[in-house]
């Protein structure tokens, strides 16, 4: 059965929680990577939802904030250690905008050995997409969209699960209309709620251009959307945040709601 794997749930500052990233697992010993957080804290989420390198051979970066973009730096050399040591089948694919490529081989270059930095274009592929571009990953075709957002140029994605279930990620800020047409008649919808609405004044999520869960709520009922997921969080009221969130979100939505915690595993 198709999982969806919460490995991070909090946001760019979150210290009780890590920073938000997932993974598919399709049911047939693959799994999918969704950013990888901000540091090599990626490996632990990995090693403790059991998820071995061997069986990640894509990841898609949605974007080059830190939270997002610096654990792909420990993906590649931990899976390149592994490729090194004859103990992974490359290739390892890094799917993302062609404008982030330079920066991750950057990256790469500054912090890692040669023998890793030679990897890229390889056994390690950078796989360069923009908006409206379709991908196979593990047999999902995985059509890739411009959230356009008002910050860092970022990429969501919608992809049919092998159940027939259509599933779309938003990425990390809020939802713009000019993408109805790759969220219509989703099944799951994976959205940030930064914070409850009776909580905006304390942790300002309009400033920084994020949304509440009463948005999210509202935003989900109106597109008729059945699962939805919230993370992307304040880690703050962490202690409360499951049963609090659920709670405003019910208030605006009718659907089946997920606040996860990390590490948590959602059956899709």
């Amino acid at each position: 059965m198709e999982k969806l794997i919460v490995l991070g749930t909090g946001n760019a500052l979150a210290t009780r929680c890590y920073n938000t990233c997932f993974a598919i697992d399709d049911g047939e010993g693959h799994h999918f990577l969704v950013d990888a957080g901000g540091g090599n804290g990626i490996l632990r989420q990995l090693e403790d939802a059991h998820i071995p390198l061997e069986t990640i051979h894509a990841m898609h970066v949605t974007h080059a904030h830190c939270d997002h973009i610096l654990g792909v730096v420990w993906m590649i050399r931990a899976i390149g250690t592994k490729i090194k040591a004859g103990g992974y089948e490359p290739p390892f694919d890094i799917i993302t905008r062609a404008e982030r490529i330079p920066e991750i081989v950057r990256m790469c270059e500054i912090t890692l050995e040669k023998k890793f930095c030679d990897l890229l274009g390889h056994e390690i592929r950078l796989i360069p997409i923009d908006n409206h571009v379709c991908k196979p990953v593990y047999g999902y075709e995985v059509e890739f969209f411009d959230i356009h957002s008002t910050k860092a140029p970022q990429t969501g994605f919608t992809l049919r699960l092998h159940n027939g279930r259509k599933l779309t990620c938003l990425g990390d800020e809020p939802y713009n209309p000019l993408c109805e047409a790759y969220v219509a008649g989703s099944d799951w919808m994976l959205c940030e709620a930064f914070c409850l609405y009776g909580d905006r004044e304390r942790f300002k999520p309009y400033e920084k251009h994020h949304s509440t869960v009463k948005d999210a709520g509202e935003l989900a009922e109106s597109l008729g959307i059945p699962h939805l997921v919230l993370w992307h969080t304040e880690d703050k009221t962490i202690a409360t945040r499951k049963a609090a969130y659920t709670a405003e979100c019910k208030r605006y939505y009718s659907g089946d709601v997920h606040v996860p915690d990390d590490l948590e595993i959602i059956q899709l």
